[in-house]
């Protein structure tokens, strides 16, 4: 089995160093790049088309935000786990929006860290569990107290979909994993988030949590 080539960004010397000091006797995992602010964070992604990158947000030159939004389009087929001290509700669901697959806090144990990136690098996602009830909170809107009733009403293919695209995955992606066109993806995508009454990936996110969908990926 492949390892997982992970990229480090983080404007702290130390803090890198002890993540690569973390992660450098997991047989799972190569770290192929280290970065201390946004720009080289692009730079570099671009150039290694790494599986995750382990992010912080507060850089130097380009946000981690920036990074993470440019990494879509950039770099669609790079996971990004978040590594912040911020457990801002706001932040959160920002960054869910933006795509993200992971969120971890700096004070949470360090064998979490690497949980949530291989969570990530097998193509699920992972929250924090300080700040996954912040997702869940005010779980989709008010109208989603028929979620029991809503997910029968999905039919096997548009449940993959959704599931696939709640851990982050590009229609083109899921076009290439599903063997179907990139338009049907959008019909069934578009279908199925109208069905459950969703109109954002935060709002997917956290309904895929609650239902369990993103643990058996």
């Amino acid at each position: 089995m492949a390892r997982a080539r992970i990229i480090l960004v983080d404007d702290h010397p130390l803090i890198l160093a002890g993540l690569k000091m973390l992660l450098q006797d997991d047989v799972t995992l190569e770290v192929v790049g280290q970065a201390s602010d946004g720009q080289s964070a692009l730079r570099l992604a671009a150039e290694l088309d790494p599986d995750v990158m382990v992010l912080d947000l507060s850089l130097p030159r380009i946000s981690g935000v920036c990074v993470a939004q440019t990494l879509r389009t950039q770099c669609p087929t790079c996971k990004v786990l978040v590594l912040s001290v911020h457990d801002d509700r706001a932040y959160l669901l920002r960054l869910l929006e933006l795509g993200v697959s992971g969120y971890v806090l700096k004070r949470s144990a360090p064998e979490q860290l690497i949980t949530a990136i291989r969570a990530i690098a097998a193509g699920g996602v992972y929250l924090d569990p300080e700040v996954a009830g912040m997702a869940i909170s005010r779980e989709i809107d008010p109208k989603s107290g028929r979620n029991a009733r809503q997910t029968a009403e999905l039919s096997a293919r548009e449940m993959d979909v959704l599931r696939l695209a709640a851990a982050g995955y590009s229609n083109k992606e899921l076009s290439s994993r599903l063997q179907i066109a990139v338009k049907t993806i959008e019909t069934y995508k578009t279908r199925a988030m109208e069905k459950l009454g969703l109109d954002t990936r935060a709002q997917l996110v956290r309904y895929a949590l609650v239902k369990g969908w993103l643990s058996s990926l």
